[in-house]
């Protein structure tokens, strides 16, 4: 099967052949935008990220991604080495530079930094730490409702790897993507450590049964900011919203499901494991959070 298509999915811009990256205080093409092989994140993942989308000339709920960058930092031991501030300047700067409005879509990342010798141990990053902020024209594009397929991958415990950790050590949802696709569907459905239907390898996964909706419980996924405006919003527009555990057999017999995330917002399913979910396109709630979120990030 050749037709898949992803979360992340966008149109295709050829500004972004030409775009300006932030690297270490520094602006340059993307040609130019290049960090060492000894750096951190390079060897070993070592690092955190975060990923903003441009609304109208506004990064949506910045302030929160941005303190759960620092809040991963912390966790990590790993100093930035700016402020706050500091780092919202360096996002201006960039967009400016660009001069994007709106459509734009940023991965910000940070690393402990080069080492002097390519091993673990993090007392040999002597530079750093590295920031390099990625800004591209982006607009989601998404021809069908994703399917998904349940992998033998799961969510694990905090004391192996927090999955609550946009760390750059992403091999886990990767193998997951990877037997997704090698089982005809376009993204992975995972479970958490006691087989509970948990999030999919890039995105927070929801369904909707007899007009409630239902999300894992957030134990072992990244509890995303969309995610939780998602559920913000259902508790404001009166709609039943539920974290809790559920199973495949609810899953299967859902009438909708749906992904979040920052950057396609919320993303229809259509099937998962072969199974078709409700009609197999958009549902209604789907569409009517859409349209409150639309309305959230354009006040």
């Amino acid at each position: 099967m050749t037709d898949h298509v992803t979360t992340h999915q966008a149109e295709e811009d050829a500004r972004n052949d030409t775009i300006l990256i932030y690297v270490n205080g520094r602006i340059v093409p993307k040609a130019q935008a290049t960090v060492s092989v000894y750096d951190s994140g390079f060897l070993l993942g070592d690092g955190v990220w975060e990923g903003l989308r441009l609304y109208g000339g506004r990064w949506a709920f910045l302030e929160e991604h941005i303190e759960r960058l620092f809040e991963a930092a912390k966790a990590i031991d790993l100093d930035i080495g700016m402020t706050p501030d500091q780092v919202i300047s360096a996002l201006a700067e960039t967009q400016r530079a660009n001069g994007f409005v709106t459509d734009c879509h940023a991965r910000l990342m940070v690393t402990r930094g080069v080492k002097h010798r390519p091993f673990q141990h993090p007392s040999l990053s002597r530079q750093g730490p590295t920031m390099v902020i990625i800004m591209e024209h982006s607009r989601p594009k998404i021809p069908r409702p994703i399917r998904l397929a349940t992998v033998p991958q799961i969510r694990g415990l905090p004391m192996s790897q927090d999955p609550k950790l946009n760390s750059h050590s992403k091999l886990n949802c990767i193998l997951a993507c990877i037997a997704a696709e090698k089982a005809g569907a376009d993204e992975a459905l995972m479970l958490d450590v006691h087989g509970f239907v948990n999030t999919t390898n890039a995105c927070n996964f929801f369904i909707v049964r007899k007009g409630e909706v239902w999300t894992s419980t957030g134990d072992y996924c990244m509890n995303g900011i969309t995610r939780g405006k998602v559920m913000d919003l259902c508790r404001q527009a009166g709609i039943p919203v539920f974290e809790r555990n559920f199973g495949l057999l609810e899953t299967y017999s859902a009438d909708e499901a749906f992904l979040t995330g920052t950057f396609g917002a919320q993303t229809p399913v259509g099937s998962i494991d072969g199974r078709v979910i409700g009609s197999g396109q958009m549902g209604p709630m789907t569409e009517r959070l859409r349209g409150l979120y639309k309305a959230l990030v354009q006040a």
